[in-house]
């Protein structure tokens, strides 16, 4: 792994300095804070002392920022991290947060501070609703997945984006810690020890293996579009400003070409983790249904845009089946997001912040393994109501 040399391992003591020096803050007092919350990255945000909005400063550490040093990681993922930033932009640009600049050499991004907005993630396990997010993410995805595939993009300049936004170590996590770790028995993974009986079974699946296999293929292998590579509601921010409501979708460091149903299948299995704790906490409100609402956004955005594509070889019909592929794909890409937030290394704030996490995380395991095994035959949004109410919390279910 190799390290610019005078890399500046940014602090709260050093923020200041470093934003006059690249002229993105005058002489003005400047107040700094800390707000990392992600596993692998710092965060800052630098403001003026009368508490208006200034300027969040993102680095990308030379190692998983939870483990520290014994998990090396290169930090040339904010590279990959500035480029998605570039090009989402051209494509969605009032859904992502501003970019002021990015840093190469100490690789930190210098962007829109979104302090005045919360994670949508804390927001629903605060007992908030969704707003227009899921309109949002669909619409985002759909467009994202329009622009950088064959259907929106010259054949030559798919293959160039394809090339320019290879980013192989961070896919190699996700090729790891959410598609295969969770399934066999590995050092990352752990779980509430009422579940170890569980666990067991699904390390013990050998059908379950083999459809995840198949799902990390694809991962690997389907370069459809571009996607973000980590849509959970941690990666979303919601609130309003002037009196409008606002979404933003940060931290698209794993982002690549790969399979247009990936970002939509993570944030699938967030809602409907988010609907287990709902369940537990009796404050159901509407997550399963967030389904409905971002995938018909985004079929509704993906079909306004077909009349547009450059190569009409691909007909209507086609587009018929594309979408069924991304159906399919995401149902399955949602249920491994779902077991690995329970049994990998990565879990959430809305299981483990639960009194009793347990009978809510057997739910969104039993759930996510139900995903994978029947992605095939859940023909719309009503199946996979009927789904989750048949898991629900306190069901006792164990098949």
């Amino acid at each position: 792994m190799m390290i610019n040399a005078g890399y500046l391992l940014l602090d709260t003591e050093n923020l200041a300095g470093y934003l006059r020096g690249l002229g993105h803050w005058d002489d003005a007092p400047i107040e700094v804070r800390e707000v990392s919350d992600g596993n692998l990255n710092r965060v800052f945000i630098a403001s003026a002392p009368d508490g208006g909005r200034g300027l969040a400063v993102k680095q990308a550490l030379p190692w998983v920022r939870v483990a520290g040093p014994s998990w090396p990681l290169s930090p040339d993922r904010a590279d990959a991290e500035a480029r998605a930033y570039r090009q989402v932009a051209d494509v969605a640009p009032d859904v992502i947060p501003r970019l002021h600049g990015y840093d190469p050499d100490n690789h930190a991004l210098t962007m829109e501070d979104m302090s005045d907005l919360k994670v949508l993630r804390t927001h629903l396990n605060e007992g908030g609703g969704y707003g227009d997010a899921s309109v949002r993410i669909g619409e985002f995805s759909a467009g994202l997945a329009f622009a950088t595939s064959d259907f929106g993009m010259p054949s030559e300049q798919r293959k160039a984006l394809i090339a320019a936004s290879a980013n192989p170590e961070l896919c190699k996590i996700t090729e790891d810690v959410v598609l295969s770790e969770p399934y066999i028995e590995h050092e990352h993974n752990h779980w509430h020890p009422g579940l170890a009986e569980l666990a067991a079974k699904v390390h013990a699946d050998a059908r379950l293996r083999t459809e995840v296999a198949a799902l990390r293929h694809a991962f690997m292998s389907d370069a459809q579009a571009l996607v973000h590579g980590d849509l959970h509601t941690g990666s979303i921010m919601v609130g309003t400003r002037d009196g409008a409501e606002v979404v933003r979708v940060f931290d698209p460091e794993f982002a690549f070409v790969g399979p247009v149903g990936f970002d939509l299948g993570v944030y699938w299995g967030n809602v409907l983790i988010a609907e287990a704790r709902a369940q537990a906490l009796g404050t159901v409100k509407d997550h399963a249904e967030q389904i409905a609402v971002s995938w018909d956004a985004f079929v509704s955005e993906l079909r306004r845009r077909w009349p547009e594509r450059v190569d009409t070889f691909f007909d209507d019909a086609y587009l018929d089946r594309f979408l069924r592929r991304v159906w399919t794909d995401a149902l399955g890409f949602a249920g491994t997001e779902m077991i690995r937030r329970v049994i990998g290394y990565a879990h959430v704030g809305d299981l483990t912040t639960l009194p009793d996490p347990l009978p809510a995380s057997r739910a969104v395991l039993l759930l996510g393994r139900a995903l994978i095994l029947g992605r095939d035959r859940l023909d719309g949004p009503g199946a996979i109501r009927e789904l989750v109410d048949g898991l629900a919390v306190g069901t006792g279910a164990h098949r």
